[in-house]
Order: C-alpha cells, then structure tokens, then sequence
C-alpha cells in the first residue's frame, strides 16, 4: 500500500468509496468503514488489487473487527436521471450517513467529495494509501460482484457473473441479441444506441 501521511490521528475516520461507475448494468455500490487502530485487519489493499478468494476472506473480518461499517446504493433509476458522478457520490453520502457512528473526519477514495457536513478530503488512488478506503472498496466490491452473480441466473446469457456488467465483447454480444433488460443503464451510451434502433 502506498504510503499515506494521515495528520487524523485520534479522531474517527472514516473511508469511503465506491464500486460500479463503468458497467452498463447493475446499481453503483458504496461501503464506508471506521477501522477499529486496536484491531489491525492485516492484507487491506484496493479491492481491484486482490483476488476474489482473498476479498471474500476480508469481507466478515473486515465487517467484524470494524467499529462500523455501512453498504449503501444508488439504483440504475437514480443512475439514469441524475448521471453516474452524481449517483456515485450518492451512494457514498448514503454509506457515510449509514454508519452507526458519525465520522470526526473523512477520506474519500477520488478527487470529488459528496455535499455533506462531515470536515473530509479527497483522496486520489484512495483505495490504494488508506486503509479505511481500501476496506469500503472490498465492501462494496464483494457485494456488487455477489449481486451480478445474481443477476446472472435471473438474467442468463448475458453473463454477468464473469464481466459484472462491464462493457465487454460478450456483454455486447449478448444486447444485439438479446436486448436490454430492466438492470441496464439506458442512459449510457451502448445501451442508449441499441434502444433508439
């Protein structure tokens, strides 16, 4: 993890992030995790980083050896009405609100912060230097994943289970042949395009 000069010591941070700002289908998911200082989890990192066996692993440690921790969403309704940045920072806003204890401070994974009251900062490659922010992107990411997996059975030969609604060659396959389905994104462009055929 790269080094990150943290001058919060003492307070109750929070991190923030979210999963799920790409794909063309799904919901965009946020975590918010206050680490426990007296209960180190050890291996946190940016979720992308880690294998899936590795997240699944953290996912209960990091849920229990946390003082709080909340997963929150923004829907693909909310995603298509008000766009993916403003839906992204939705989600974490709902995250951060969620916590069963409020933040002295936040670090937010990004170079945007949600409207919200809490003192914060922006964090580029947050997920990446604070630990806090990597632990919410594991969150977020392993309950995403889980519900594309999901999504997959209800929605078969589109395979969300491999590519989790990324726009991949199959992915686009699979909407020229088989259309778009209620958990698509209409208001992005692939999927916007098939539609107005």
């Amino acid at each position: 993890m790269e080094p990150f000069i943290s001058c919060y010591q003492g307070l109750l941070v929070a991190g923030v992030d979210e999963v799920g700002r790409g794909p063309l289908a799904g919901d965009v998911v946020a975590a918010a995790v206050i680490l426990d200082p007296k209960n180190i989890i050890e291996g946190l990192d940016d979720s992308k980083k880690l294998t899936e066996k590795r997240r699944e692993a953290l996912f209960p440690e990091i849920k229990e050896k946390s003082l709080s921790w909340c997963v929150a969403r923004a829907s693909v309704a909310e995603i298509d009405e008000i766009n993916i940045l403003q839906a992204s920072l939705l989600a974490m806003k709902r995250a951060v609100e969620g916590l069963s204890m409020q933040p002295e401070h936040v670090l937010v994974d990004g170079n945007k912060i949600p409207r919200w009251t809490y003192p914060s900062e922006a964090v580029v490659k947050g997920d990446s230097r604070v630990k806090a922010i990597a632990a919410a992107s594991i969150l977020a990411k392993v309950v995403r994943d889980r519900e594309m997996i999901e999504f997959d059975q209800q929605y078969p030969g589109y395979g969300f289970a491999a590519h989790k609604g990324y726009p991949t060659k199959v992915h686009m396959a699979a909407l020229d042949t088989l259309g778009v389905t209620p958990i698509h994104r209409v208001s992005f462009g692939p999927v916007k395009r098939l539609l107005s055929i």
